[in-house]
């Protein structure tokens, strides 16, 4: 009787955080394209313009150990990377498919693009209004760049950010990649989803109780590494389905902008993509520049041009793998679901050893899901410093290890929509942020840029 009651009281758990998530997101469509297009286009279309001086800067050229700040362009960007190259390029990118159908990765895309230049406007802003403590150490992010650049009286504004950003760490962060790994592993090997959240807590705690340095310095390490892994695995089975390509790309294009199912049907489309890649690459979410704030730079354009490299390696390169695998192999007609319909998909890319392509989702799963967490727990430390102050940080820091195992035994449902709320309630006062503070942010770009006699190196 008692587990009737809780599997009913879970359903309709799941059913409630599923509608609040669709209500809210609604709005989050034109705002975050909206907000996209509006940087793009006042900034020139940045993300194209200067995307080969970002990796300029990537390769240590510009870098100054003199700087004020806790770690290098790199070791800041691989952060990022480490909490946006998570589930959502694994699971998040089946689970468009298979809810919005093909055409949702080309919206997947669309955000991806737009989201270079959020993410170069809120890491500049990020850099511009940061703080130091007493010890020299960064925090920022746009709870300071609202309150700072804003004002006094948008402070509630950034307030909320913080709050819902902890929330989000919480969920998105932590929850959600604990949550997949329990299930990969429980599916493949019966471990228990028990057993599974311990192991993965001990682990956490033991990168993040170190804070930004630790975790700056194993995402450094981490995020190339499994990055290249996937990639060059995804490349090697497209070789193989080669003339599977092609059409794939049709199938994407054409369902893009289908309406066989009326409005209503390319609402959903569009929906499933833009959420999806939101996901993924956070682009506009406000949660990267927090860890973009910790760059060694007297510039804060640099670190921007930096920081819009995420969507481009998350999204344009990682998803559009996992998704064009998805297509040739044929797997999105088999009865999985989000990381078991990429695992299916990559074994039957692996025809000929299909432990292969099995071996590196569980792994993939497991990296991907591992260094994301690390990388949110710094995102949460940060607000709540913001928040509470320095002396609240290791209580949060328990409760996020709690929370990986709450991961691991929560049903899924409930897990992903109630992170999709966080991330929404994110988003909305993050893209204000940007919009009201566009004119610094093209007087920064503008002056970083017009000192062509120093190679913008001054």
């Amino acid at each position: 009787m008692k587990e009737k009651i809780l599997e009913q009281f879970i359903i309709s758990l799941d059913s409630l955080t599923s509608q609040i998530s669709n209500i809210i997101a609604t709005p989050l469509i034109p705002i975050l394209l909206g907000s996209g297009l509006i940087v793009t286009i006042s900034l020139r279309f940045i993300q194209i313009k200067r995307l080969k001086h970002s990796f300029d800067v990537l390769t240590g050229k510009y870098d100054n150990p003199a700087d004020k700040g806790d770690v290098t362009h790199f070791q800041a960007l691989s952060t990022a990377l480490a909490a946006t190259i998570g589930i959502g390029n694994i699971a998040g990118v089946a689970f468009a498919i298979q809810k919005g159908g093909p055409g949702a990765i080309f919206w997947m895309w669309m955000t991806a693009i737009l989201g270079m230049s959020l993410k170069y406007a809120e890491s500049t802003l990020a850099l511009k209004f940061r703080i130091f403590d007493k010890d020299g150490k960064a925090s920022g992010g746009p709870m300071y760049y609202i309150e700072k650049g804003l004002g006094k009286k948008w402070k509630l504004l950034a307030i909320f950010f913080a709050a819902f950003t902890i929330i989000a760490s919480f969920c998105s962060g932590n929850m959600n990649q604990a949550n997949t790994i329990a299930q990969t592993y429980n599916d493949n090997f019966g471990i228990p989803f028990w057993l599974t959240g311990l192991v993965l807590s001990f682990f956490v705690g033991l990168v993040i109780i170190g804070g930004i340095k630790r975790i700056s310095i194993f995402a450094e390490k981490l995020v190339p590494t499994m990055s290249l892994v996937y990639v060059l695995s995804a490349i090697f089975i497209l070789i193989l389905f080669y003339d599977k390509i092609i059409p794939s790309f049709q199938l994407i294009l054409r369902e893009a902008f289908s309406l066989k199912a009326g409005i209503g049907g390319l609402f959903t489309v569009i929906m499933w993509g833009i959420r999806r890649g939101l996901y993924s690459n956070e682009a506009g979410q406000g949660s990267a520049p927090i860890a973009h704030a910790a760059a060694k730079t007297k510039e804060p354009v640099r670190e921007g041009i930096v920081a819009l490299m995420g969507p481009f390696i998350d999204t344009i390169i990682i998803c559009s793998m996992t998704a064009l695998i998805i297509l040739s192999t044929g797997a999105l007609d088999s009865n999985f679901e989000g990381a078991l319909l990429t695992k299916e998909a990559f074994t039957r890319g692996f025809y000929f050893a299909p432990f292969i392509g099995a071996t590196i989702i569980n792994l993939s799963v497991l990296l991907f899901a591992y260094s994301t967490m690390l990388a949110w727990s710094y995102y949460g430390d940060r607000c709540v410093e913001y928040l509470f102050g320095s002396t609240k940080l290791n209580i949060y820091r328990y409760i996020y290890i709690l929370f990986v195992f709450l991961g691991c035994v929560l049903p899924v449902n409930f897990v992903w929509n109630f992170g999709d709320i966080a991330l929404t309630l994110m988003a909305v006062p993050n893209l204000l942020a940007i919009i009201l503070l566009m004119n610094i942010l093209k007087d920064l770009t503008n002056d970083y840029f017009s000192r062509k006699h120093t190679k913008y190196n001054s």
